[in-house]
């Protein structure tokens, strides 16, 4: 895929879930965590050229 990094990390913050973004404002130090491993997951992913999602 001959993408740029930018547009790859782009797309991915366009199709975040609705559930990540409100815990990613969270109070609670755990929900932020798993907010934060689940959206990094999401952005490694992309950069690594996985399609399936």
């Amino acid at each position: 895929m001959s993408e740029d990094p930018k547009a790859r990390v782009l797309s991915v913050v366009e199709r975040i879930p609705d559930w990540i973004r409100n815990d990613l404002s969270s109070k609670d130090r755990g929900v932020r965590k798993r907010a934060e491993e689940t959206l990094a997951g999401m952005i490694a992913s992309a950069l690594n050229g996985d399609n399936s999602s």
